[in-house]
């Protein structure tokens, strides 16, 4: 199932590619939110990053440079902005429910990443996804898919 959310969303972006400015808009959002979780336990780790560098290449077929360079765009948009909501609007009004439920999975993973769940992790995950608008029986579904898939 993510296989295919991920192969929709390289279609989109592959449609944008007549508008680099949009693709890029959506791939800077997308990493200011898994950024965000990250953050929460006020304390950036490794594994974290690895995770979101991961997610980054994967969901939008980038290199490894390319993924770097985004992720120092987007900590400093994210400085600028001071705020996620802008971030979050955009997806909500570019992505579908199935894109929704996989940058949710993705939260799950970076919240995962360094081996334990902080409690201010989980919060900031519940409260993104209140904000895309995405249910909480999705919220718990894709935890649960993460936890499965993180435990094999």
């Amino acid at each position: 199932m993510l296989g295919g959310i991920k192969s929709f969303l390289k279609e989109r972006l592959r449609h944008d590619a007549r508008n680099p400015d949009r693709a890029q808009a959506l791939q800077v959002a997308t990493a200011a939110i898994l950024l965000e979780v990250s953050r929460a336990d006020f304390e950036i780790d490794d594994q974290e990053l690895e995770t979101i560098a991961d997610a980054l290449e994967k969901t939008f077929s980038l290199d490894r440079e390319a993924v770097q360079e985004l992720i120092a765009e987007a900590l400093e948009e994210d400085d600028e902005k001071l705020s996620l909501y802008p971030f979050l609007q955009l997806v909500n009004d570019r992505c579908s429910h199935e894109e929704k439920f996989s940058i949710i999975a993705d939260l799950w993973r970076v919240a995962y990443a360094d081996g334990r769940l902080d409690k201010y992790e989980e919060y900031q995950i519940r409260r993104i996804a209140d904000l895309l608008y995405v249910p909480h029986s999705e919220f718990i579904r894709a935890k649960l898919t993460v936890q499965s898939s993180e435990t094999s």
